[in-house]
């Protein structure tokens, strides 16, 4: 881009495996932020001294920044805070928390309280990861969005379902579930949303089921036999395999074609941190069948932009996904206030400029 420079740092090496794992991801922090002290290092001996620093919190890079430039202004983007009950951890019964995982989580918390103490002002994206955040460190934070680009993620019912690059033609199909996530994972729902298509492909033989993302975890813990979720579920339920359809991942321009040809588009999440999809598949004017869980109703209400389920139940979440798939006409009000949620209140033509402001100040 004309006018930015751009400076790579690397790290000097990665945590040993000796260090105490609730230490792993402290150590793996001091390396990036001490990486990122070198590079600004040598760039202040050239002559560089910038008037503000804004980095993003939790991985390591904000966390010397005030001893290379003690007078800069430094931000940070602050996107969780880790807490043993309340949120994600502690949420599915059939995980109980140990004292193993709450001494984890807190420590995991070390280079983010690190940056809040440092930082002269921070931004969440949504009221609910604020509202992780410790009390006292409130003053601070600022809830604003990074907004979705409306223009771009906007309804097109004309654009074919065809997916050349991957081999796939859904053409003449009528009904088509869709999910995406990047990782196929409990965090997001993916073993209920599988009982869930199981349920409907039984039910529906026109039906076809698309599922965008990689085959791994992203969040969370992985199967203990070594096993991802995708073989799991495909091994535990009965699915028509001609109708049911991974894609992997995908680039933007086939992932949107794909949240415009949904005819129900299903988001489940644990309490964490909400998925730009959501926002991206509500923008594109999908019917969203979603998690009655805390970062999902800070924008969805029950039956006005969206049908609102319970996590833990395959069968509701099957249940509304052919509610939508029966009644088209009825539901395209909720699409259309699908889609003016995010143009009234994500909209990045109108938060692009709210965030370089709140830069400035």
């Amino acid at each position: 881009m004309p006018g930015v420079y751009k400076v790579l740092y690397g790290q000097a090496r990665k945590p040993h495996k000796e260090t105490h794992h609730y230490v792993k991801p402290l150590e793996d922090a001091v390396l990036q932020g001490q990486a990122v002290y070198r590079e600004l290092e040598r760039l202040k001996k050239e002559g560089f001294i910038p008037d503000v620093v804004y980095g993003h919190s939790g991985w390591g890079a904000p966390l010397f920044i005030k001893d290379i430039f003690p007078n800069v202004r430094l931000l940070c983007y602050f996107e969780w805070f880790y807490r043993s009950n309340g949120s994600d951890v502690g949420f599915d019964p059939d995980e109980p928390v140990t004292i193993d995982d709450r001494l984890r989580i807190r420590m995991k918390n070390a280079p983010i309280l690190s940056d809040l103490y440092s930082c002269d002002a921070g931004l969440c994206p949504t009221k609910w990861q604020t509202s992780q955040f410790p009390f006292e460190f409130s003053s601070k934070l600022t809830v604003l969005h990074d907004g979705i680009d409306t223009s771009y993620f906007s309804p097109r019912p004309d654009e074919n379902p065809v997916w050349p690059e991957i081999g796939l033609d859904l053409t003449g199909v009528k009904d088509i579930v869709s999910y995406v996530s990047r990782g196929l994972e409990p965090y997001r729902g993916f073993p209920q949303f599988m009982e869930a298509a199981s349920i409907v492909l039984k039910r529906r033989k026109n039906c076809h089921v698309v599922v965008v993302g990689e085959d791994r975890v992203a969040y969370g813990k992985r199967l203990p036999d070594g096993k991802t979720y995708k073989q799991a579920m495909l091994e535990k339920f009965e699915f028509d395999l001609t109708r049911l359809h991974f894609t992997g991942r995908l680039p933007y321009d086939q992932y949107r074609r794909v949240l415009r040809n949904s005819s129900v588009h299903v988001y489940l999440t644990r309490p964490f941190v909400l998925s730009w999809s959501m926002l991206e598949a509500l923008s594109a004017g999908c019917l969203l069948v979603a998690s009655d869980t805390q970062p999902v109703r800070e924008v969805l209400e029950n039956r006005q932009n969206g049908l609102l389920v319970n996590f833990f139940n395959p069968q509701e979440i099957a249940d509304r996904i052919e509610e939508g798939l029966d009644n088209p006409s009825e539901m395209k009000i909720i699409r259309d206030n699908a889609r003016q949620t995010i143009l009234e209140r994500y909209d990045l033509a109108g938060l692009l400029p709210r965030h370089l402001a709140w830069i400035r100040s």
